[in-house]
């Protein structure tokens, strides 16, 4: 048997692992809304991934998408008394359409100079956020109803609701997938890579990433639509611009330009705040920080991304 073909079949057993353990977590003495919680921001983190790992875009301003997508879900959920699936449905479009405005702005910009317009424009979503009256302020958008999907399937019950989301993960992590892979996929790779050249072949680079990034921000929206669902509210700290920071340290720990690993980093980084918040209180920044800078030391492509790499010399000897 072919070194390539048993590098793929460990591969695919890999993610039937991953996939059962998702399966099983709810009966392996895992609290369901915490897993939910971890598979939000494994959404948001894949959606990041989409438009820095694959196109090499550095947004610094991605929870505004995130964070709008949030209160509007909320608002439309618990004021406007919309059903689950539209309310799901309306983040998904609120994130595309905001990063579709944002995009026009920023997307002719490149390297620092993009991301700190993109920052720029987060921050005053931030502030909109704030002053607006339907958002409660400084309080968030609390008491948000979960309802039922579909006008039967109740998703009170955390395990009923859990499924929910673990299944629209897959489907967004199996839609990324097929994007990379696609033509248009090798495009953004080629633009990553040697932007003048991908010119020089003709293609339209700020079409392409426009694109990429609308894509990224409708996930991200989506991801935020999920979080409101889960946890019944939104707050500020959903569009504050720490949260953008967490996303790319998500993204850097699990392995940037990878398909598990945002998945990896999300759930370490939940994981790791979950764990030692009761424990050593606002340290947890300081210790997640520490993780940080050890990763972009030791293991600058980060976890996922170093086993590739270790596979990959394996291979070659």
């Amino acid at each position: 048997m072919s070194t390539s073909v048993t590098t793929q079949r460990l591969s695919q057993a890999a993610w039937a692992v991953g996939l059962l353990l998702l399966l099983a977590a709810p009966f392996l003495g895992m609290y369901p809304v915490f897993v939910m919680k971890a598979l939000c921001f494994a959404i948001f983190a894949c959606a990041f991934n989409l438009l820095l790992g694959y196109t090499g875009l550095l947004s610094f301003g991605h929870a505004a998408f995130m964070g709008s997508a949030a209160y509007g879900t909320g608002w439309l959920l618990r004021s406007a008394g919309w059903p689950v699936e539209l309310g799901l449905l309306a983040g998904l479009v609120i994130g595309g359409a905001l990063g579709l405005v944002v995009g026009l702005i920023a997307i002719r910009r490149q390297g620092i100079y993009f991301a700190m317009v993109t920052l720029a424009l987060a921050q005053m979503i931030y502030f909109v956020c704030l002053q607006a009256p339907f958002t409660g302020g400084e309080d968030g958008l609390q008491g948000v109803p979960r309802g039922k999907l579909f006008g039967f399937l109740s998703l009170a019950d955390d395990l009923t609701l859990y499924y929910v989301v673990l299944a629209i993960f897959v489907a967004v992590f199996l839609a990324i997938i097929r994007i990379v892979h696609s033509p248009y996929g090798q495009v953004l790779k080629a633009i990553r890579e040697n932007e003048p050249r991908a010119i020089s072949l003709g293609y339209d680079v700020d079409r392409y990433k426009l694109l990429a990034f609308v894509l990224s921000t409708a996930i991200a929206g989506l991801a935020g639509s999920l979080k409101t669902l889960v946890l019944g509210f939104a707050t500020l700290s959903d569009v504050h611009w720490s949260m953008s920071g967490e996303v790319v340290l998500m993204t850097l720990l699990g392995g940037m330009g990878t398909f598990a690993g945002p998945v990896v980093g999300a759930f370490t980084i939940i994981g790791l705040q979950n764990y030692l918040a009761d424990r050593v209180g606002a340290w947890v920044t300081v210790i997640i920080g520490v993780i940080f800078v050890v990763c972009v030391l030791a293991f600058r492509k980060g976890i996922v991304g170093e086993l590739l790499a270790w596979q990959q010399r394996r291979k070659t000897r």
